[in-house]
């Protein structure tokens, strides 16, 4: 690798990445699992999410409390999250605390699963379950999902289904922790002001006794559903969704910067929909959506706004897209989003947290990481043309999958 990282494998298989970062005081670690509800069985719908909350819930070393404690005596700044395809667990804290907290991070990701915290988060669980019912993006979004991809896992939510987490033994749970946190399956990411050597010492030590067991199962490519109509009535709700969705490449593409590029002028701050969609009265928001994974993606196109505009937010959707299809993109706009991106970029590079996140995204997207120069340099390379070559192989100017979701009964 690059002066600036440094990268170790431990004999069971577990990757150690480290960027080093000149002239900060603070130094953040991640542990990326490659699992997440993608990687679920039928029976074990929700189990990735519910197992993130149980690596908080005790080990053999600390309880529950222990480990809040803990966070907070290192002066930690700390998450996990759970997504379709990976689990992520990091703290950022003073650069003299990082083999702490590399320490206790690792220890959380070998839970004890406790008998009587398993009750307690399971109905933590359903409660989640239960408010995402009333959560019209959850719902909308989750309709996508389950209608482009159908029984494929990743048309299920991550928080699984309340008859699932109702019916989930401990010891489902813990096959699928030996199964999927195996140490071949697991990466720790560290950057901000760190000491290769000393961080891979800290893996060896925390980690080092982990088993080497991950199923290697490949992820199956889901057949997509890219056509046809399909309605969703909610009627508790107030507002209606119009989406549009077409075929789109996978996550880690070599045109993946075009597309985020292409989303952001159509639908984003200052684009197309803003100001020939929203700015005109017809809905309160539109854009689109890159939604990517793992050999598959989607492109969404979407209208929010009242129940009676869908005719005239579909129309202007179209509109929208039909002229973007036939005349292409302007080298103002794109040069305006990539400004843009540049300013993101650059600021997410200055934190050692945000860093990590891009170290995370790039072994997950490339199972590579990239300098933030290199990521710059992406942006640079989107242009009129690479834009047009995606929309080429990628036309948006068919019918289209349409849904619609809300309290009409429409179309």
């Amino acid at each position: 690798m690059s002066a600036t990282f440094a990268e170790h494998i431990l004999p069971n298989g577990l990757r150690v990445v480290c960027e080093v970062m000149p002239r900060v005081r603070s130094a953040a670690a991640a542990f990326l699992a490659r699992t997440g509800s993608r990687h679920e069985r039928p029976v074990e719908h929700g189990v990735s999410h519910f197992l993130e909350h149980m690596c908080f819930k005790g080990t053999a070393r600390r309880s529950s409390r222990d480990i809040n404690i803990r966070f907070d005596e290192l002066g930690s700044i700390y998450n996990a999250y759970t997504s379709k395809e990976h689990t992520v667990y990091y703290g950022w804290v003073p650069a003299g605390r990082l083999g702490e907290q590399i320490e206790l991070l690792a220890d959380m990701l070998r839970p004890s699963l406790p008998p009587d915290e398993f009750e307690t988060e399971r109905h933590v669980i359903l409660e989640e379950i239960a408010m995402n019912e009333d959560s019209f993006d959850r719902q909308l979004w989750n309709f996508v999902h389950e209608t482009a991809f159908g029984a494929h896992p990743l048309g299920h939510e991550v928080l699984g289904e309340k008859e699932t987490i109702a019916g989930l033994a401990r010891e489902t749970m813990m096959d699928y922790h030996r199964r999927r946190y195996a140490a071949d399956n697991v990466c720790l990411v560290a950057a901000g002001a760190v000491e290769p050597e000393a961080v891979f010492a800290f893996a060896g030590r925390a980690c080092g006794t982990w088993q080497r067991a991950a199923d290697g199962v490949p992820a199956a490519v889901p057949a997509a559903a890219v056509d046809g109509v399909r309605k969703r009535t909610l009627a508790r709700f107030k507002r209606q969704s119009v989406v549009l969705v077409y075929p789109s490449i996978p996550r880690g593409h070599a045109d993946e910067d075009s597309v985020e590029a292409f989303t952001a002028l159509f639908g984003g701050h200052n684009s197309r929909c803003y100001w020939n969609i929203v700015q005109k009265g017809i809905c309160t928001e539109a854009g689109a959506v890159w939604i990517a994974y793992e050999n598959c993606g989607l492109l969404a196109f979407y209208a929010d706004g009242e129940p009676e505009r869908c005719e005239d937010m579909l129309a202007a959707l179209r509109a929208e897209i039909r002229a973007v299809s036939e005349r292409g993109v302007g080298a103002d706009e794109v040069q305006r989003v990539k400004n843009q991106r540049r300013t993101q970029l650059a600021l997410e590079a200055e934190s050692p947290r945000t860093r990590v996140m891009q170290l995370v995204d790039d072994l997950e997207t490339h199972d590579c990481v990239r300098t933030a120069q290199a990521r710059l340099a992406a942006v640079e390379a989107v242009s009129v043309q690479t834009i047009a070559r995606y929309l080429e192989q990628y036309p948006i100017d068919g019918d289209g999958l349409l849904l619609s979701c809300g309290p009409r009964d429409w179309p």
